[in-house]
């Protein structure tokens, strides 16, 4: 009897030892992330691509390349590297996948998500959506007008699958607030309400209040809501764009994959053995587990942030709450998820039974080994499929200040368990815009 409980433990010590998962291989880019070195972020992301710098995308595109390249993307964008982060983001998405999470009747999702780590990466509708809203921003950035207008388009085409998938929620504000205002600046009054509108169904945004009363003055669209806002207040004596900065702050981490595995039987075979002294209970369920991908919340260092311009305080507005979003999203397919890992569980104890029945033709103590050899590979090969865009902010907040033409100081301070404070220069010039944005990735 010592015997096999001997066996139980020294096999079931070798589980922690199959493939290293997504998030494993990661890791140390996002440990970077955390300790704020963005440089050493985008080498580890570099060396996970097989690329001596940022300036090089792979030549041979993998499982994960396009995700990775996501991911390197967005550390661009924190450095403020717009070009060569609209470069990647592009690159990544005409590479990606979409899940259709619309018309998934076969839980096909659910196989995907849990297992199929060796297919190429799918993103899932929310992480499209903010591929095409952080893709804005860069060439926001850039004052490429023309770039921002195809992001905006293809924003708009993802937003109406979302509607038809969740007609019951609202999504996207983030990426609507930006369309609203690329559409805005090519003279297309009415195509911003429009956006805006969709922006007030998710957020209050008193940023945009003023715009849309100007706007009101030369485009007919209106909804309830937006009467509202016009009705609330004072009329504008001018249609004219005005000179004004756009400010876009991203900040802290929205939570990401990791694989967790449930004893299951094992917990309930100790408590049998405990109870009634059993220990054929603790052979049958001590590998009985239940593995799967869990979100998992990340280590924040900023919560927030507020802003000042030329010395004077400018509302921020919380437009999207990322985390909540993914994990909304994910809560809806989770169910899908455990569904394909209790599958697997089911099929590991079959396969056990097998080799355990085999095993009793010679001896008692073949078939448990022989049960417990076929199970623990099976449970050590069974890793769930990670991957998901682990460099996502937490929360994005947006704003806008009319100023006058010339140089104008902007500082920014972020709040959190290591406050800090960014000061920028930025040159605006007459009936135009700047664009400021600040990513913390922490």
């Amino acid at each position: 009897m010592k015997l096999r409980l001997a066996a139980v433990v020294a096999i079931a010590s070798l589980l922690g030892t199959g493939c290293a998962t997504y998030t494993d291989r990661n890791r140390e880019a996002r440990l970077a992330l955390q300790r704020g070195d963005l440089a050493g972020s985008e080498a580890k992301f570099n060396s996970l691509l097989g690329v001596e710098s940022s300036r090089d995308l792979p030549k041979k595109w993998g499982s994960e390349t396009a995700l990775t390249i996501l991911e390197r993307a967005t550390v661009l964008q924190a450095q403020r590297e717009y070009r060569v982060s609209a470069r990647d983001y592009t690159a990544s998405e005409k590479e990606l996948e979409m899940l259709d999470l619309a018309n998934d009747t076969a839980g096909s999702i659910g196989q995907y998500i849990y297992s199929d780590d060796a297919t190429r990466y799918k993103t899932t509708p929310t992480e499209k959506l903010l591929l095409n809203a952080f893709n804005m921003v860069n060439y926001l950035a850039m004052d490429d007008l023309s770039g921002a207008r195809v992001e905006a388009r293809r924003f708009e085409v993802m937003r109406k699958y979302l509607r038809d998938w969740d007609p019951g929620e609202s999504h996207g504000a983030f990426g609507a607030y930006l369309a609203g205002f690329v559409a805005e600046k090519v003279g297309e009054p009415d195509e911003a309400l429009r956006y805006y509108d969709e922006v007030l169904a998710e957020s209050s945004a008193p940023s945009l209040h003023a715009t849309i009363r100007r706007l009101a003055l030369v485009a007919p669209y209106r909804t309830p809501r937006l009467n509202a806002v016009i009705d609330a207040g004072p009329t504008p004596s001018t249609a004219a764009p005005p000179t004004e900065i756009l400010l876009v702050l991203k900040t802290g981490s929205a939570p990401h994959k990791e694989a967790k595995r449930i004893p299951v039987g094992l917990a309930m075979g100790m408590a049998a053995n405990y109870v009634t002294g059993d220990t054929k209970i603790l052979e049958y369920g001590a590998l009985k587990f239940v593995s799967y991908p869990e979100l998992v919340p990340a280590r924040e260092s900023f919560g927030g942030a507020s802003v000042r311009v030329d010395g004077a305080p400018v509302p921020v507005d919380r437009v999207t709450d990322v985390s909540r979003e993914i994990v909304a999203e994910y809560e809806k397919v989770k169910p899908k998820i455990i569904g394909s890992a209790l599958t697997r569980l089911i099929v590991r104890a079959a396969a056990a039974e097998t080799a355990r029945a085999a095993g009793r033709q010679h001896s008692g103590g073949l078939g448990l080994l022989a049960a417990l050899v076929v199970e623990g590979t099976m449970v050590a090969l069974d890793k769930p499929d990670t991957r998901s865009w682990t460099t996502l902010p937490a929360r994005v907040e947006l704003a806008r200040v009319q100023v006058p033409a010339g140089t104008r100081e902007v500082e920014i301070e972020l709040y959190g368990r290591a406050p800090t404070r960014v000061r920028r220069q930025v040159e605006v010039r007459e009936g135009g815009f700047a664009v400021v944005d600040l990513t913390t990735l922490r």
